[in-house]
């Protein structure tokens, strides 16, 4: 019997399930996909909000604010890219201003330092390409960019790596519980038993919490509509450029990543398919008008790709984290800005787990550190040629737009946590990622992964699941 489990392995149950590691918990992380960060954390906007949009006292604001101020330092424990790049709210008219001083009024009551409101000459000044519309906007120095699924699969990695289980494709069906302990069972036939269930199921979270008999409160699905420009049109902002936000959300943003990139998106729509992410005309071009009045000069010429995001809604209007019996803890309800907070979810987890009467204690052969899965590109040109002359397989690119190496691809299928799909690749390594989108170096991928994995070449799946690449062979 295990000390905790976490259903969902999305970047809040990677890093609770971190946390428990760090206190001495033995845990299993369950993820109904073939990999991890394959829910929300998959596609969203890769911001790190500063904490002034949520409202004051609410778990939202004061979860926000702290996870925010963590961020940096656990991006850097686990090797993963963060930058602080700054927000920006923008306003066309005297409504807008009204609500930016609202903003700033929340955001400093919430505990965010630094923000100001700007006049039109003040915001070109930091942004040339400002919309010509925009007449003033609240400046958030704090606001931060990172890449969420990195930082999930760094997480539930560390946490691995420090003796976390990771069981993939465990679709939860059924929780028993008898005694304290906890049943978890999959629509497969196994079962894992422990004294804590956190249930960060994402989009499912309420159906996972009312397994236990809590209905308390239900999930709706956003869907975001999302698209990617090329690396050279990453430099067209600096900040992230938001508008003002509406009941629906934070809006339409355009934003650089932390991988270079420019980032426009996204809409937001409710929806009853839990797993429907496909794209609209209608939505894209929704989209590119919206961002088009934010930022001007887009070059949506560059558009690599488009993509959606599916969004957990909670009914109560607030993170809902709580206890509703004794044991079972519920993460739900985590839509923005829960990527910002998360850091500070895990602490709150732990938290109602020492409210509970567990005495923990952290653990002293933790090891907090991870090597960052990009770090050969990061290397300058001595330290690549070391590191070829000992490994040459280093030297072999193999996918040309976003120059990644065969040595680059062995060891993140090598690394906790280990993909087996071609998806699970491109997250780690960004191989095919450019801008062909994979349509020179899938095949060699697929024949890294398949040697690995001691199968054969048909085996490898996109994504998992029925997503089959290669149907047959046509010679051989």
């Amino acid at each position: 019997m295990l000390d905790a489990v976490v259903i969902g392995a999305g970047v809040v149950g990677g890093l609770v399930a971190r946390k428990l590691c760090e206190y001495g918990l033995s845990v299993a992380i369950l993820e109904k996909e073939a990999d991890v960060a394959m829910g929300a954390t998959r596609a969203n906007s890769a911001i790190v909000h500063a904490g002034y949009d949520a409202k004051e006292g609410t778990l939202k604001a004061k979860l926000n604010v702290r996870g925010s101020e963590m961020m940096e330092g656990v991006a850097r424990e686990l090797g993963v890219k963060y930058k602080r790049n700054g927000s920006i709210v923008v306003g066309f008219n005297d409504e807008d201003r009204k609500t930016l001083e609202g903003l700033l009024e929340r955001g400093t009551k919430n505990g965010v330092n630094g923000l100001r409101i700007l006049s039109r000459l003040e915001l070109l000044m930091l942004e040339p390409n400002i919309g010509e519309g925009v007449t003033c906007a609240l400046y958030a120095p704090t606001g931060a960019i990172v890449c969420p699924y990195e930082l999930c699969m760094a997480a539930i990695g560390n946490a691995m790596d420090n003796g976390a289980l990771l069981y993939l494709e465990y679709c939860v069906e059924k929780i028993t519980e008898s005694d304290g302990v906890y049943t978890v069972s999959s629509s497969d036939g196994r079962s894992i038993s422990a004294r804590y269930v956190i249930n960060c199921a994402g989009v499912y979270s309420d159906e996972v919490a009312s397994m236990v008999g809590d209905n308390s409160f239900s999930v709706k699905t956003r869907r975001g509509e999302y698209m990617l420009l090329d690396r050279e049109c990453g430099s067209h902002v600096s900040a992230t450029v938001f508008r003002c936000p509406s009941k629906m959300g934070k809006g339409v943003l355009v934003t650089p990543t932390v991988d270079g990139n420019l980032l426009i998106g996204p809409t937001a729509e409710d929806i009853s398919d839990k797993e429907d992410t496909s794209t609209t005309a209608e939505g894209l071009a929704r989209v590119r008008a919206l961002a088009s009045e934010q930022v001007s000069g887009i070059a949506f010429n560059k558009v690599i790709t488009s993509f959606t995001g599916l969004r957990a809604t909670g009914s109560t209007g607030d993170f809902i984290i709580n206890s509703p019996k004794r044991g079972f803890i519920n993460c739900a309800g985590i839509e923005s800005p829960g990527l910002s907070a998360s850091p500070a979810i895990a602490e709150y987890v732990l938290s109602l787990i020492e409210a509970d009467g567990e005495k923990l204690t952290r653990r002293e052969d933790f090891v907090p550190t991870r090597k960052p899965m990009h770090f050969f590109s990061e290397l300058d040109t001595e330290g690549k040629n070391e590191v070829i002359r000992e490994h040459p397989e280093y030297a072999h690119i193999i996918c040309r737009c976003e120059g990644v190496s065969e040595g680059e691809i062995l060891h993140a299928i090598r690394t906790n946590p280990k993909p087996t799909t071609l998806d699970g690749v491109k997250r780690r390594t960004r191989a095919t990622m450019g801008r062909c989108q994979g349509g020179f170096c899938t095949p060699y991928i697929i024949d890294l992964l398949a040697a690995e994995m001691g199968v054969d070449y048909t085996e490898v799946t996109k994504s998992g699941g029925d997503s089959r690449i290669n149907l047959g062979k046509t010679k051989g």
